[in-house]
C-alpha cells in the first residue's frame, strides 16, 4: 500500500536518508526501528511531504505522493502524529483533533469526530481545555486522536511512547492494537519495539538514514 523506494532526502547539505526502502502491506503493522538520528522522522517528514527527497520515490496506492502538496497527501486518508505532538496551545482538544479533518472537505466532521472519541473516550472529558494546558502524556492522546481523524488508510506514528508514563504507554498500546486487522494502515517508528513488539507485522531497521538487517 505503501511504498518507500530509494529514498534519499539532505537537510540543509547534511544526507539524511540514504536510499531507503520500506513497504507497508494493506492493514499492516510495520515497525521503523533505530536509535535517535537514525533518519526515522525525516522518514515521515519525508512521507507528509514536509521535507523534499532529492531522490527516490514514495507511492501510496500506486499514486505518486511526491507530485503532491501535503495537504493533499493528508486528502488522501494519510494521519500523522509527530513526537514533538505538535498541538496548536491556545486550541482546544477537539480544535486541534478537527485541524486536518477542516482542510479535507471528503471526510464528514462529525462522523471522524465520533470514531476519535469512540476509540479514545478520555478526550471527550477534555474536549473544551485548551491544549496548553494538558499534560505531556495527554497532549500524546490528542496528536493520535488527530491522526486517527483523518488517518483513514495509513497512520504514521513517531515515538508513540516516548516521554509517558507506564500506564499511558499501556493506554497506547491497547489503543493502537485496536487497529490491528482495520483497514488502516500503521507505520510506527520506534528507538526500540520493547512497547509494540507483539503488534508489529514487519519490522524495518534504519542506521544512519539506511536499510540494515534486523538482528536475529
Amino acid at each position: 500500500m505503501l511504498e518507500i523506494d530509494s529514498l534519499h532526502v539532505s537537510i540543509q547539505s547534511v544526507v539524511a536518508l540514504r536510499g531507503l526502502s520500506l513497504q507497508v502491506a494493506d492493514g499492516a503493522m510495520v515497525g521503523l526501528v533505530g536509535r535517535n538520528g537514525a533518519g526515522k522522522t525525516t522518514l515521515l517528514r519525508s512521507v507528509m511531504g514536509h521535507l523534499t527527497p532529492t531522490s527516490g520515490s514514495i507511492r501510496l496506492d500506486g499514486q505518486d505522493l511526491l507530485a503532491l502538496s501535503s495537504h493533499a497527501r493528508a486528502g488522501l486518508g494519510v494521519g500523522y502524529m509527530p513526537e514533538d505532538r505538535g498541538l496548536v496551545p491556545e486550541l482546544t482538544v477537539e480544535e486541534n483533533i478537527l485541524l486536518p479533518v477542516w482542510v479535507n472537505k471528503q471526510l464528514d466532521q462529525a462522523e471522524r469526530l465520533a470514531l476519535v472519541y469512540r476509540v479514545l473516550p478520555e478526550l471527550l472529558e477534555m474536549r473544551e481545555r485548551r491544549a496548553l494546558l494538558l499534560s505531556g502524556g495527554q497532549q500524546k492522546l490528542v496528536a493520535l486522536g488527530r491522526a486517527l481523524a483523518v488517518g483513514t488508510r495509513l497512520l504514521l506514528l513517531d515515538e508513540p511512547f516516548e516521554g509517558v508514563a507506564p500506564a499511558l504507554s499501556k493506554r497506547l498500546s491497547e489503543v493502537i492494537a485496536g487497529l490491528k486487522g482495520s483497514a488502516v494502515s500503521v507505520l510506527i517508528a520506534q528507538s526500540d519495539l520493547n512497547h509494540s513488539r507483539k503488534l508489529i507485522d514487519t519490522e524495518f531497521v534504519i542506521e544512519r538514514g539506511a536499510n540494515v538487517a534486523p538482528s536475529a
